[in-house]
């Protein structure tokens, strides 16, 4: 039976979508050959605190225009401190914070890496343990993707034996549909609506925040509120 695949660039403690897409595919790539892009959420996301929303942002050098996010080193080595306080202060109340503050302590305190996509892939691969997703991840240097945007896609369906693609809505503005059919790849799209809410420490509900706030408020249970079934 041939494999369903993903492909996305590395986010920081990504919301729960993220893992949705991940959870949802066979083997998900980590896309970080492409361009960087500022004010994006490749090194930074939210958190939800008492006082409403608050971004929590890795400061990362910008030396080039066509810098790529596998290219981006970190501005501060001291950060991981920074945003580790953060947490504790945000989440120090939540009712499961204290069941994943070693764990989380020692991935933030051990967290030396120069480049922001190691940072990003050592906490997808930790969040991923946690949530019980079993998906293979794989970083897209190792298939040695060839072509334009849609022509490299179709590229790693074909490396990866997968004839059905699973993609987020803002890609179609750019996928070409027809290029796919003829290369038999079936085109899914991730719906993100409809999640049902859990329990967080404030009003109003906020889906749109890191999965750290879902993991920190429901724990164990943490991977029901996924949209997925495979977990």
């Amino acid at each position: 039976m041939k494999n369903k695949i993903a492909i996305s660039q590395s986010n920081y403690i990504p919301w729960k979508g993220y893992f949705d897409m991940i959870n949802m595919v066979d083997v998900f790539v980590i896309y970080d050959e492409v361009q960087y892009t500022k004010n994006d959420w490749r090194n930074r996301n939210i958190l939800k605190t008492k006082n409403g929303l608050e971004w929590i942002t890795i400061p990362v050098k910008q030396t080039k225009l066509n810098q790529s996010i596998e290219e981006t080193e970190i501005f501060l080595s001291k950060w991981n401190i920074k945003h580790w306080k953060t947490l504790q202060s945000v989440y120090g109340k939540a009712p499961f914070f204290k069941v994943y503050k070693e764990k989380f302590e020692k991935l933030y305190l051990e967290c030396d890496y120069a480049l922001l996509s190691e940072i990003n892939k050592r906490f997808i691969l930790e969040i991923c343990n946690i949530l019980g997703i079993k998906t293979q991840i794989i970083d897209s240097k190792e298939l040695n993707l060839k072509g334009g945007a849609n022509e490299r896609l179709i590229d790693a369906c074909k490396k990866l034996d997968a004839n059905r693609y699973l993609s987020g809505p803002a890609a179609k503005a750019y996928i070409n549909d027809t290029l796919f059919k003829e290369n038999d790849i079936t085109i899914e799209w991730i719906d993100y609506r409809g999640y049902k809410e859990y329990n967080q420490m404030s009003a109003p509900f906020e889906h749109g925040v890191s999965v750290l706030d879902l993991i920190f408020n429901e724990g164990e249970k943490a991977s029901t509120f996924l949209k997925s079934t495979r977990v």
